[in-house]
């Protein structure tokens, strides 16, 4: 008698379990359901899970063995969710590239990542093309059908344990060569079981953003895992998004701060029937607390800011709705969370001090991929031993034990021995009615070490020399910028990241 297989609900009362076999149950209760859609395309979860088997066997045949990395370098797609959830299917770990890297980073990704099969777009095929890559290049709009293996075909059975590798996710680059962050299924169980109470078993959740970001992955996974639809878009236009809530009835949401500026910026954001969010979130770069207050105001449901590294450490949450006097701030600690502030010397600072942000929790990372010593690194110990993680931030804890960020460690300017956080007067620089986007840099000084350098987005006709006397005039003086420079837009990583080095280089062209 073939044993009866568990129902979703079983697998998640259990201290450990595995995500295909979630999205399996899912299947055998709610088959016709639609799991993931793509705008063009959508999958059923009996179609998911069917072509998961496919893609699984297929990794097997073709050598995959389990604990290897399949590499993904693609827009986010249906075949991109279910090449993803099919390697996971055969026991190998997930590893997406972000397309917009340069191909040479591309193929050193691939083959640090151990990948001897990688899927591909047309678009990345191409960039690709001329890199010398050991991988067997797959398209996923093309070739995928016929490369998988035949319909009916179920994969050779695996045993996966909990601190096993489910994903390598690259670190985006804003600081150099991407690093690999090594996640276990232990870490995406604990992440997926947490999400439970947040409504995602019924949910329509709308992706704007990458899936190799794992501010993607964290609404994506729990999507899938819990039995509801993902709505994703290949490249993100602030019009379109609002057509795709308005036609899918979207529930839920994860944006970045940029996207979040861009739609309700749109001056017919007020038309859209947004009444069926429930649950708006936002991770990955600053978040002003203007644009908070703006979509708190007009845009239906609850918005969670949250506060953490893809590296794991700890997450903090901050219930904009419910907080409107703590928008300033990233939240508390979530439950499991513990997070500490240490000096220079790796002692805890004094409560309301400022310091160094590190974190524990059950969703911190194996290690990077292949990097022992920058694993070693990015981890602080306390007195007990315990392993946490240095999230690479400055920040202080309020009064009422709310986290204010006060910037990146390695985005700390020292000019004449004090301490400029370009967050402080990128703010003030935002205030100003000519200034659309502004980042501020350290650049290299005779005089002083360091010395802060504004670039800005400017609004109409606007003089950068006003706009420089009016800044300096607001700050104290060991904090005046020493030069501005106007710019057309901001450089920024896929995810809405500034990214502070290709300023710099700019920097530098200006002075030669």
């Amino acid at each position: 008698m073939t044993p009866e297989l568990p129902c979703a609900t079983d697998i998640l009362e259990q201290d450990f379990g595995l995500l295909p076999d979630l999205i399996a149950a899912h299947a055998r209760e709610r088959g016709g359901k639609i799991a993931v859609a793509d705008g063009d395309t959508t999958i059923t979860y009996a179609g998911l899970v069917e072509k998961m088997d496919r893609v699984a066997a297929a990794l097997q045949r073709d050598g995959t063995v389990q604990g290897q990395a399949v590499a993904i370098v693609a827009h986010p797609s249906v075949p991109y969710a279910v090449a993803f959830l099919g390697t996971l299917r055969a026991g190998s770990v997930a590893a997406p590239i972000a397309p917009s890297a340069t191909p040479g980073q591309i193929a050193a990704m691939i083959a640090d990542s151990g990948a001897t099969i990688a899927f591909v777009d047309a678009a990345n095929e191409a960039a690709l093309a001329g890199q010398d890559i050991a991988a067997t290049l797959v398209r996923l709009d093309r070739d995928f059908a016929a490369w998988m293996a035949p319909a009916g075909s179920e994969p050779a059975p695996v045993v996966i344990a909990p601190q096993d590798g489910f994903n390598i996710i690259y670190s985006s680059g804003t600081t150099g060569t991407p690093k690999g962050i090594v996640q276990s299924h232990a870490m995406r169980w604990a992440h997926i079981h947490r999400n439970g109470p947040a409504g995602f078993a019924d949910a329509v959740t709308l992706l704007a953003t990458p899936l190799y970001s794992n501010t993607t992955l964290v609404s994506f996974l729990p999507t899938v895992g819990l039995g509801g639809t993902a709505v994703l878009m290949s490249k993100f236009d602030a019009h379109r998004y609002l057509e795709l809530a308005e036609r899918y009835r979207a529930t839920h949401t994860m944006l970045v701060p940029v996207q979040y500026q861009r739609i309700m910026a749109l001056p017919d954001f007020d038309r859209f029937d947004l009444s069926s969010f429930r649950l708006k979130t936002c991770t990955s770069a600053p978040f002003a607390a203007a644009l908070k207050a703006d979509v708190v105001a007009r845009w239906p449901g609850a918005l969670v800011e949250y506060y953490g590294m893809t590296e794991g450490g700890a997450s903090c949450g901050l219930a904009a709705h419910e907080f409107p006097d703590k928008l300033h701030t990233v939240g508390k600690p979530l439950p499991g969370h513990e997070m500490k502030l240490i000096d220079e010397d790796g002692r805890e600072v004094a409560p309301g001090e400022m310091g160094e942000v590190v974190g524990r929790s059950p969703t911190m990372m194996n290690g990077y991929h292949g990097r022992d010593q920058a694993t070693r690194d990015a981890e602080w110990h306390d007195p007990d031993g315990r392993r946490f993680i240095r999230h690479g931030d400055v920040g202080r804890f309020d009064e009422d034990g709310f986290l204010i960020l006060m910037d990146r460690k390695k985005d700390m300017i020292i000019s004449g021995g004090y301490n400029i956080y370009p967050s402080d007067l990128e703010a003030v620089l935002l205030r100003h009615p000519g200034v659309a986007d502004a980042a501020v840099i350290g650049a290299p000084s005779e005089a002083w070490g360091e010395t802060p350098v504004g670039f800005y987005v400017p609004l109409d006709e606007v003089s950068t020399e006003a706009v420089l006397v009016w800044l300096n005039a607001q700050v104290g003086k060991t904090q005046r910028l020493s030069a501005l420079h106007a710019i057309d837009e901001l450089p920024r990583s896929a995810i809405g990241k500034v990214l502070k080095r290709e300023l710099r280089d700019r920097l530098g062209e200006v002075a030669a």
